[in-house]
């Protein structure tokens, strides 16, 4: 049975895709695990991570691709040979992105840009999620969910298929901004959902200065800490720091490990937030 994972903050613009495209390759990669990434924003920026720009175009222009819009939306488009719209087969909806040697392998759900369309008649569609991961769970380890930095059904799905919720926090003005919102709505989905087991697993910092740090990143750190005192929240002991070659690695579709001319102490540093991401899913 697969640990599921959601990477959550209301506001926009923290690296949520980015942490979740290196943390899914590194805990495939180097911790030999089965893992599943499930792009849940239409904005698709994860998936345009795994696959590319011109890869991503590639997948959504084959009739026969599905994406998460699928799976709340279950059924496919009639077909020329049916004329009738069909159950979607939850393995199609998987992209198979590498497989190791050792059996460890990472694999995708994509999005697209009509994701957006499925917050439109939400009954019922929340529970589409964990009803499409229970049926495909046992292949995976581990499955990461790349959230909408937006409160919504997509938002309510990902806390019913989720164990743990991580808060990706970039340290800037106004980063506290989503966060009394996060509070409210997993407070507000515990209480309404007491047979579901779901934990705040912890906030990141994401985009650190490491040296020199800006008094402003220093007040908001101090201003998330204080937030996160107050609703009993951890924080990573290990922040992911700033470097280019994120940005480098996420157009090249590489993990910073992988990406060309990362300084090495880069690696080292975001090799400690994912072995804690591990410890925190109970994985290490």
């Amino acid at each position: 049975m697969a640990t599921v994972a959601s990477m959550i903050n209301m506001k926009g613009g923290v690296g949520k895709s980015t942490l979740t495209f290196n943390l899914g390759w590194y805990s495939a990669w180097h911790g030999n695990y089965r893992v599943l990434c499930i792009d849940l924003d239409p904005q698709a920026n994860l998936s345009q991570y795994f696959l590319g720009a011109e890869g991503y175009l590639n997948l959504l222009g084959k009739p026969e691709t599905k994406t998460i819009m699928d799976v709340f939306e279950q059924f496919s488009a009639p077909s020329a040979s049916t004329g009738a719209p069909t159950l979607v087969n939850p393995k199609d909806v998987i992209v198979p992105l590498h497989k190791w040697n050792d059996g460890s392998l990472l694999h995708l759900v994509a999005s697209r840009l009509e994701l957006s369309s499925t917050l439109k008649n939400p009954t019922e569609k929340p529970q589409r999620l964990p009803r499409f991961i229970s049926n495909i769970e046992a292949d995976y380890d581990l499955i990461i969910i790349d959230c909408a930095p937006t409160e919504s059904i997509l938002t309510t799905a990902a806390y019913c298929s989720s164990r743990y919720v991580f808060v990706p926090v970039k340290p800037e003005f106004l980063a506290t901004i989503g966060l009394p919102l996060l509070a409210r709505s997993l407070s507000e989905f515990t209480v309404r959902n007491q047979h579901q087991k779901i934990e705040m697993a912890g906030i990141i910092f994401n985009d650190m200065r490491r040296s020199n740090t800006p008094p402003e990143q220093l007040k908001s750190c101090r201003e998330v800490e204080a937030l996160a005192k107050d609703h009993g929240w951890s924080i990573f002991e290990n922040p992911a720091h700033h470097s280019d070659s994120y940005a480098t690695g996420s157009r090249a579709g590489t993990p910073i490990f992988d990406t060309p001319y990362a300084r090495d102490y880069v690696v080292g540093e975001f090799r400690q937030v994912a072995e804690e991401f591990l410890q925190r899913v109970e994985l290490k």
